[in-house]
């Protein structure tokens, strides 16, 4: 009998808020509803900003909820040996190459770009990669690469949309313009991005295409500001043969602004509300799930 399987994914760079709360809850609703199972993956690759006393918290959080989850959970950060098999198939494919411009340099190209009209961004916001990395040979790839300079492995985007054609994913939530049914993916408006750098392993993009084939998540619920990183994944998952799930983007919890909510804008937090006398019951009816 088919299982479908849902998952939670934060990062423990700081303590969970009414957003977590709201998306780790309805994971947990739809899982219920249709007799699926909850898991919990540890997105920690930033080793930097990661800290064991936020998943500690990520856990007593969650439980508090009442949720509970499938063990084991899944650590990004025990896992870069999966990443490095998915980049060497993309390498051998012929679709990602090194480019050595810091991030300095990418905003002083940007700005002499910007001079001759608004130099084109992805969704979120950021400047196209400008560069010329793929105009480097080979040869003087592999010599900077053993001298040890930075690089950032980059996915070239009309290489890889050559391969795979036009692709679709079916989408129960809705996106930002209410897009829902069948959704024509768009990478190509994300440019080539980065799916790893010499210190880090893999980005986000390549981590969630690579965690949710290996924990055969079925169902992907998460926030409607990952709507279009889905044209990505979708890219990804077709140019590694990897199943391609279903996708639920939700609403987000704002602030009085309209800000989404953030660890970066002080949110606070669910040990705040907590402390502060909040219990279950009433985080379920802040984030607009009732009962």
């Amino acid at each position: 009998m088919y299982t479908r399987v849902f998952r939670f994914a934060p990062s423990p760079n700081g303590y969970l808020h009414l957003g977590h709360a709201y998306s780790a809850l309805l994971n947990d609703d739809m899982a219920r509803e249709v007799g699926g199972r909850l898991l919990l993956r540890i997105e920690d690759i930033d080793l930097a900003r990661c800290r064991p006393e936020y998943e500690a918290a990520i856990y007593d959080d969650l439980a508090w909820l009442g949720i509970s989850w499938q063990r084991r959970v899944r650590r990004q950060s025990e896992h870069f040996d999966d990443y490095e098999a998915a980049l060497a198939k993309l390498e051998a494919q012929g679709v990602i190459y090194p480019s050595f411009e810091s991030r300095s340099e990418i905003d002083a190209l940007v700005a002499e770009r910007d001079r001759h009209g608004p130099w084109p961004r992805d969704p979120d916001g950021v400047p196209l990669y400008p560069g010329r990395g793929r105009k480097v040979t080979r040869a003087e790839r592999e010599r900077r690469r053993r001298a040890g300079e930075p690089f950032a492995l980059r996915l070239a985007m009309d290489a890889a949309v050559a391969r795979t054609g036009v692709l679709t994913w079916t989408e129960s939530g809705a996106g930002p313009q209410g897009q829902t049914g069948l959704v024509v993916a768009a990478p190509q408006m994300w440019g080539d991005v980065v799916l790893a750098r010499k210190e880090v392993p893999a980005s986000y993009h390549l981590a969630v295409a690579i965690d949710d084939a290996l924990q055969g998540v079925s169902d992907v619920v998460r926030g409607q500001d990952l709507f279009w990183s889905t044209s990505v994944h979708r890219l990804l998952q077709a140019l590694l043969g990897l199943p391609e799930p279903v996708y639920h983007h939700h609403r987000l919890i704002v602030d009085a602004q309209g800000r989404k909510l953030s660890k970066s804008t002080q949110a606070k937090s669910l040990r705040e509300l907590r402390a502060a006398g909040a219990t279950a019951a009433d985080i379920r009816r802040m984030v607009g799930l009732g009962r």
